[in-house]
């Protein structure tokens, strides 16, 4: 691509979104024939061309002996029945005895990563088996590390879609010295995943809920590539260009119905009760805590101006994957929900909001990639609506299919969320929804699946 392009979008010449134009005929090139990016997606926004915001490789499963104390706690949370966590206090005890271990020789992300997951769980852990009627302080021996490391990566410091999802899978069977030379991909099939670490003892029900997005991110790889491609040939802007992006958002299009599978795929493995009550009260974060409590950080007045007391504690959700977002930016369906909502009341702009608030969840190196998609000099809504015919159709499919998608989502909220807890009223005399609330949460999607609606071009 010209130097102009790398100008135009404020994005360096060698960008993983300013790679060379793919060979190709009319109907556009296959994928496989675009230059290799691996390396440099990873190092600027930590984006893999094979596996997307998912690393290439299995995070790991423990961190160094100097945390074990860290890994050692959590190994038994996870081996201590929910019965025995809400009537002994032993576990807690251990973790308020645990010492305040220093972060300083956490040196790389991937080290940080780790001790952000196991500290969140700990915490959570921690959390919700206190009763109800008990305030919720968070020892300093994992919230001081918890809160440093959080600041180092620039992160929440409450368990994450990334912690439970994206940097919590490893490989059921690991692929040999020989397979490996022979198959590069051999590990990375969809179904060769599982968890590291979950929070219950219904492995099969919340494991199949984390893997289930496991898998919709990895399928995704083709989508960030197909964006990628037509972002290469908007450059370009000729007939030849325009009938491969036609091409590219037609593929786009059946990409996002695949995805649509996968979701619908969770409920294969995933009790709609279990997960409600056993499962989801685990992700909780403050501003869904059943008791209404304030979440306070032990310790922090005794770090000086270092440590401030966090404001951002909404618990884990698929809102917070960088891969969904980077469909709607390039689709222009999230300007086009700025274009439509005009006040703050609105259910299109508390969308809008709350969308853009999930990002503060994000690994921060994802959220630089939304950024620079962001500021792509040329949407692709705006380029559309200047071709041909066939292009417009193209891109309405694309559209129709995240609609699609948006539809799966609210059916599967219906069914894991607002069932159980309708159920679980219906038993009760008065009794309030619990959690994030169910209905509300639909009138969120709903909002967000009218808004792709919105965005077919006439």
């Amino acid at each position: 691509m010209s130097d102009a392009v790398s100008t135009q979008g404020n994005l360096p010449s060698e960008h993983f979104l300013n790679l060379p134009r793919g060979p190709g005929v009319d109907n556009g090139p296959h994928l496989d024939e675009i230059v290799d990016t691996t390396t440099l997606a990873a190092h600027d926004f930590d984006v893999d061309t094979r596996t997307g915001f998912v690393p290439p490789d299995p995070p790991i499963c423990r961190l160094p002996e100097q945390w074990e104390p860290w890994e050692a706690i959590l190994d038994k949370a996870m081996h201590v029945t929910d019965e025995e966590m809400r009537t002994s206090d032993n576990w807690r005890s251990e973790v308020r005895q645990l010492p305040t271990l220093p972060v300083e020789g956490l040196t790389s992300e991937v080290l940080l990563r780790r001790a952000h997951h196991t500290l969140t769980f700990i915490m959570h852990f921690y959390i919700h088996t206190l009763p109800l009627t008990a305030p919720v302080v968070i020892p300093a021996s994992i919230g001081i590390p918890l809160l440093k490391v959080s600041t180092h990566l620039h992160l929440a410091p409450i368990a994450t879609y990334s912690d439970t999802v994206l940097y919590n899978w490893e490989l059921k069977k690991a692929p040999s010295a020989s397979e490996t030379e022979t198959e590069p991909e051999w590990g990375l099939d969809l179904q060769n995943l599982k968890s590291q670490d979950v929070f219950t003892g219904t492995r099969d029900e919340e494991e199949e809920f984390f893997l289930s997005s496991a898998r919709i991110e990895l399928r995704g790889v083709e989508v960030l590539e197909l964006m990628r491609a037509s972002m290469d040939e908007m450059f370009v802007g000729d007939d030849i260009a325009i009938r491969r992006i036609t091409s590219y958002l037609t593929r786009l299009a059946g990409v996002v119905q695949a995805l649509t599978g996968l979701l619908m795929d969770v409920r294969k493995g995933c009790d709609p009760d279990v997960f409600y009550h056993r499962v989801r009260p685990r992700f909780c974060g403050q501003d869904s805590d059943p008791g209404e409590r304030k979440w306070t950080f032990e310790g922090i007045a005794g770090c000086g101006d270092l440590l401030e007391e966090p404001t951002d504690l909404s618990g884990p959700s698929a809102g917070q994957s960088a891969l969904i977002h980077a469909l709607d930016i390039f689709l222009g369906l999230d300007n086009r929900r700025s274009e439509t909502s005009t006040t703050t009341t609105s259910g299109k702009a508390d969308a809008r909001t709350l969308l853009r608030r999930m990002q503060v969840y994000m690994p921060r190196h994802h959220r630089a990639f939304l950024r620079h998609l962001s500021a792509n000099p040329r949407p692709l809504r705006d380029f559309v609506q200047t071709k041909t015919p066939q292009l417009v159709e193209a891109y309405n499919q694309a559209v129709g299919a995240v609609k699609g998608f948006r539809d799966a989502h609210i059916r599967i909220v219906a069914l894991y969320i607002i069932g159980p807890a309708s159920r679980e009223r219906a038993g009760e005399t008065g009794g309030l929804l619990k959690g994030t609330g169910g209905t509300q949460l639909a009138q969120f999607l709903k909002g967000v699946r009218d808004g792709a609606a919105d965005a077919l071009i006439q």
